[in-house]
């Protein structure tokens, strides 16, 4: 089998354990236990609460002591234990601390599995901004499938999904074990200052101003991404309150009109490697803010009935406001990082971007919303909603671009081996 054949299947499995339950698991909640809705929203947060220090924290284990596709491989064993627990919750408390639990093996995964990857391709002299996006696509692929899974089996309200998705993780995490080895390389002995003796070695990214620039605003990205995954299922749904919309497509089968966005993003990720070889990341960051200017814009003045066109196109646009930072963010970050530091280099982004800009765009968002664009009977204004959420994108890119100074050098070939030089790919 192929190496590309293989870390495919990996990014099929590792997307497909959570699509099989993350869109669903709202019906499974309200239909099936008949749990309030109060208690919900915590169930999200636990996806950003385990961002926050355990892809970091892993990233460190995986450069230090243990190989990378062997910690992946036991969190996804573990993290299968844990979903197979879940259905025998008996009050929301118990699911939230059973769901916490199953976040915190699987968030890590996430950023193990780009560092098992890049470190695969890098050992077979491959160019990862050419090869892994086609690679990477497989992952948002085993995503719809999963969903796919879910709904035509019936298992929306069942807690079938947690079982399927379980049954992804145990034979995820057992062909891990057979992928090739992404060993430990940095020894303890190398040890030279207090962040490396606190394994915080990848935190010295912020001492280059570039560097710290692009975290900043992957952590807004971040925020940005948090902000059309909580509210833009919720939004659809309301339609259906408006007789004019009870019976119109979007309102009957808002998943699937959602699931748009899921394809575009199939399509975008390989176009990655032309607009990052192309134009560098600092072009490509820059698309991706205005992209999410026009994606919450859309939404702005977007319905189901005569603007279903906007809505679409909202979601088309997502594809490429998800891709050009979270797909390319991280292969810059695997360019300027040292090959020593991988893993945790990879966990670093991901706590910026789903760990600290996630919490902080939920926080934000939830108090702007409730203060600003909420009445005294409890409707949203969502078209200032949406309005607010684009001027935010706005602002991103007008900042950006005169902040971040990376200079984009197409001609030059960054070695498959070795640190690579901070600020310059």
């Amino acid at each position: 089998m192929s190496l590309k054949l293989r870390l495919t299947i990996m990014n099929f499995l590792q997307f497909f354990v959570w699509g099989a339950w993350l869109i669903t698991i709202g019906r499974y909640w309200f239909e099936n236990r008949g749990w309030s809705g109060t208690s919900f929203g915590a169930i999200f947060s636990t996806m950003g609460i385990s961002a926050l220090f355990m892809p970091s924290l892993l990233g460190i284990v995986a450069d230090r002591w243990i190989n990378a596709e062997k910690l992946y491989g036991a969190l996804h064993i573990l993290g299968g234990v844990f979903l197979c627990l879940l259905p025998q919750a008996s009050d929301p408390n118990q699911f939230f601390w059973l769901i916490l639990a199953t976040m915190l093996c699987y968030m890590p995964t996430i950023s193990l599995a780009i560092a098992v990857a890049y470190n695969a391709l890098k050992r077979e002299g491959l160019d990862v901004i050419r090869d892994y996006p086609p690679i990477r696509v497989w992952g948002t692929v085993g995503f719809i499938a999963a969903m796919w899974t879910t709904s035509l089996l019936g298992l929306e309200k069942s807690p079938g999904q947690f079982y399927v998705a379980a049954g992804a993780a145990f034979a995820l995490g057992l062909y891990a074990f057979t992928l090739p080895p992404a060993p430990p390389r940095m020894a303890l002995a190398e040890s030279r200052s207090l962040l490396d003796v606190l394994g915080l070695t990848s935190f010295r990214l912020f001492r280059d101003r570039n560097m710290a620039v692009f975290f900043v605003f992957a952590m807004l990205l971040g925020a940005a991404l948090q902000l059309t995954n909580a509210y833009g299922g919720t939004f659809l749904g309301e339609f259906e309150n408006n007789p004019a919309y009870a019976d119109t497509l979007a309102v009957k089968y808002p998943a699937i009109i959602m699931s748009i966005s899921q394809i575009s993003e199939t399509l975008f990720i390989l176009t990655i490697p032309f607009f990052l070889k192309r134009f560098g990341i600092k072009t490509v960051m820059t698309i991706s803010m205005v992209a999410w200017f026009l994606r919450f814009g859309l939404f702005a003045y977007g319905d189901p009935g005569p603007g279903l066109w906007m809505i679409v196109m909202s979601c088309i646009v997502y594809g490429m406001a998800f891709d050009f930072f979270n797909i390319s963010g991280s292969l810059f970050v695997e360019q300027q990082a040292d090959p020593k530091i991988r893993a945790s280099a990879q966990g670093l982004y991901m706590l910026m971007t789903n760990g600290v800009g996630a919490v902080l765009g939920s926080l934000a968002a939830g108090f702007v919303i409730d203060r600003w664009y909420t009445d005294a009977a409890g409707v949203k204004d969502w078209q200032g909603i949406w309005t607010a959420f684009a001027l935010y994108a706005l602002a991103m890119a007008v900042a950006f671009v005169p902040l971040f100074k990376h200079r984009h050098q197409p001609h030059r070939v960054v070695p498959a081996h070795g640190p690579a030089d901070v600020g310059n790919p």
